[in-house]
């Protein structure tokens, strides 16, 4: 049988885990990854853990099986119609599948003199992480603008570095998308023990020399380090220009398909009118894409995922899954454990006997157990509040939302 060509435009995580499952399903595919970055694939989500000091950038590459794997190489056009890429050197390479794993690109926000100004950094590459680690060796100050994930995995590693670090947030807490109000507070609690100021509900309007930010309230910060953690935004050009379906991602369906022979998976796609921007996501998709293609699995589909956020950091860590911010609570059972000195917070939400959700602040250890709960619909039994207990001297309260 003849092997079918399957080429990925992208050479980040979600094209690894494609190129790895295709292999392990043997299945006849010959698989390339066309990746624009110098570096083979690699595990974007530890580069806050390179810039602390706590891996090293060659630990981070990621295994994918027997593909091809051609680095600085862009791929500029797409002929869906004609099944072929056009390389930036101008060459063509035809195939007979198509993969977009474009992934995405930071948000800048529109800030005066940013392009002009210095100590001015984005974390999203190698590349980034590189540049970023020689400026903070010899800055005094830094300024993080945005408390997502990103965020405060940067404030730490900076402050990890010795760095007095301000997180300037629009947000009303830290990592509002995934963490509740309480959470977001005892995070904020661990971060100050560190040395990071957090500062809710502000934005910088401009860049001041230095460079320095002021914000909207007129509280200037000094800073001789300032890096942009504004979101990221779905790389779409290639398949706008290709004609393809784009909203704010590339729209895909149940089998993550935009096109005949074409595929959009990871931080580049649209699903249900979600692009999901997780890691989790990026290779729960190439799982079904990857059975799929090899013949392994020809009816599978992806539904959707449940938002899951891991940050493991010595004494900063948290890890959120499921439906857990303020809104999920409506309608449902919650269960609280928490003690604000030390930082450290769990919730469980509950609908029925059933876990919907969970959020663990300054103490892991029963994220596996729970995760696994709430990944399996499992019944949690006559008493869900074992599943938060730890080695803790805490406080636990019940709640009941009807």
């Amino acid at each position: 049988m003849k092997s079918r060509r399957i080429a990925v435009v992208g050479a980040g995580m979600a094209a690894a885990r494609l190129a790895q499952q295709l292999h392990a399903h043997a299945g006849p595919t010959e698989t390339t990854l066309y990746g624009a970055e110098p570096e083979s694939p690699y595990n974007r989500a530890l580069l806050a853990d390179v810039l602390a000091g706590r891996h090293r950038a060659d630990t981070l590459a990621l295994p994918t099986g027997d593909a091809k794997v051609h680095t600085g190489t862009e791929v500029v056009a797409v002929d869906v119609r004609g099944r072929a890429l056009t390389l930036a050197d101008g060459s063509r390479e035809t195939y007979d599948d198509l993969v977009l794993a474009t992934g995405a690109e930071p948000v800048l926000p529109p800030l005066p003199g940013l392009s002009d100004a210095k100590g001015v950094h984005t974390l999203r590459s190698l590349t980034d992480c590189a540049r970023l680690s020689r400026d903070a060796g010899t800055a005094t100050r830094a300024v993080v603008i945005g408390g997502g994930v990103l965020g405060v995995g940067a404030a730490h590693a900076l402050a990890a570095r010795g760095l007095p670090v301000h997180i300037v947030h629009q947000g009303p807490h830290l990592v509002e998308r995934h963490l509740d109000s309480l959470a977001g507070a005892a995070l904020r609690t661990a971060l100050a023990r560190l040395g990071v100021r957090v500062h809710p509900g502000e934005h910088a309007p401009a860049l001041d020399g230095g460079p320095g930010v002021t914000l909207t309230s007129g509280h200037r910060l000094d800073a001789d380090l300032v890096v942009l953690t504004c979101g990221v935004s779905p790389r779409t050009g290639l398949a706008r220009a290709a004609g393809l379906p784009v909203r704010r991602g590339v729209i895909v369906d149940d089998t993550l398909a935009c096109a005949p022979h074409t595929y959009a998976i990871g931080d580049c796609a649209e699903h249900r009118g979600a692009p999901y921007g997780l890691a989790t996501t990026a290779w729960e998709q190439a799982d079904v894409l990857a059975a799929r293609l090899s013949g392994a699995g020809p009816e599978a589909r992806y539904t959707g995922s449940r938002p899951m956020i891991r940050l493991t950091a010595g004494p900063v860590e948290y890890a959120a899954f499921g439906a857990c911010d303020d809104a999920a609570e409506e309608g449902a059972d919650v269960l609280r454990i928490g003690d604000a000195t030390r930082g450290a917070y769990k919730k469980l939400v509950l609908r029925g006997d059933r876990i919907v959700g969970a959020v663990l602040v300054g103490d892991l250890t029963t994220a596996g157990t729970l995760t696994r709960a709430c990944l399996t619909g499992r019944p949690v039994g006559p008493d869900p509040l074992s599943l938060l207990t730890a080695p803790l001297s805490v406080r636990a309260t019940e709640e009941s939302r009807p």
